[in-house]
């Protein structure tokens, strides 16, 4: 008799993957790095454990559910690209209806447990940001226009809104600046990457700002919006007394390497400059919010 349970296991290891893979896991880390970091400036140090893990379980499930959504979406335009054909649902491993149904259930499951154990506010919240990914910019902005990513990105800038809400059950301008920070840090981000993927989605027909207006007004775009989240950056040290030396040195040093790179891709067209930007614009944000969470600890 042949045993049958290897490939069982098989099997259902690459399920267990492909539905984490639906949530974009590296994406949903940076988010929340950016919920915890709001937080941690809200309350003047480290959150209560229990809202801290409400607001982290909320944000996550938020963020995954949206994300499922936006692979259900996209099920018919990612086999047209190199960076997404083998997503799950794109390629056929995880049926359609099973993505739309997984990203419902955790977007249903993130509003219940920010209303259950942060407060409504914050639940509201994170459901604008899913609706503001999942038919703003998904259905809508992304195939419409090349203001695309930066009207979109409001989505990708609410969790900040939502970890400050968590705390203080309120909004207030630090937050706002938060907010402003991550928006104003997206275009430069993604257009670093869709000028190295320019190819593919001209062939995928999406308008994205090298595609349209080419990647020397791209290049131009890329450093003035890095400019402005290097000045939002000093700005919220400004407005914000709970923030001290240490959150603005952090803030400058890596502003100063983040407009550097921004810079250089003016004299210099090639694909490593590009990714050099990229690459180092997730670092930038995680260390942004790092800086604020460590000072806003030690004050």
């Amino acid at each position: 008799m042949v045993s049958t349970s290897a490939p069982t296991e098989t099997r259902t290891g690459g399920a267990i993957r492909d539905y984490v893979t639906l949530t974009k896991p590296r994406i949903m880390s940076l988010l929340l790095l950016t919920t915890y970091g709001a937080m941690v400036l809200a309350y003047g140090g480290p959150p209560p454990a229990v809202l801290t893990v409400a607001a982290m379980v909320g944000g996550a499930l938020a963020s995954g559910g949206a994300s499922a959504l936006n692979h259900w979406i996209e099920r018919k335009s990612d086999p047209l690209m190199g960076r997404t054909r083998g997503r799950p649902v794109a390629s056929g491993r995880i049926a359609p209806a099973s993505a739309f149904t997984f990203g419902l259930v955790l977007t249903v499951l993130a509003f219940a447990t920010l209303v259950l154990w942060a407060n409504l506010l914050a639940a509201l919240l994170a459901m604008a940001g899913t609706l503001s990914y999942v038919l703003v910019y998904t259905l809508w902005l992304k195939r419409s226009t090349t203001h695309n990513i930066v009207i979109g990105g409001a989505a990708g800038a609410i969790p900040p809104l939502v970890g400050w809400a968590a705390v203080t059950g309120s909004l207030a301008l630090p937050a706002w600046y938060l907010f402003a920070l991550v928006f104003f840090w997206t275009p430069p981000h993604f257009w670093a990457l869709a000028i190295i993927l320019k190819d593919q989605y001209t062939a995928a027909r999406i308008p994205m700002l090298p595609v349209v207006a080419g990647v020397s007004a791209t290049r131009v775009q890329i450093l003035l919006y890095t400019f402005t989240v290097v000045a939002l950056s000093v700005l919220l040290w400004i407005s914000t007394p709970a923030l001290g030396v240490l959150y603005l040195a952090g803030a400058l040093s890596t502003g100063s390497v983040f407009l550097a790179l921004a810079a250089r891709m003016m004299i210099d067209s090639s694909r490593q400059a590009a990714l050099d930007l990229y690459l180092y614009s997730l670092l930038y944000l995680a260390l942004l919010f790092t800086f604020v969470a460590v000072d806003a600890s030690s004050g």
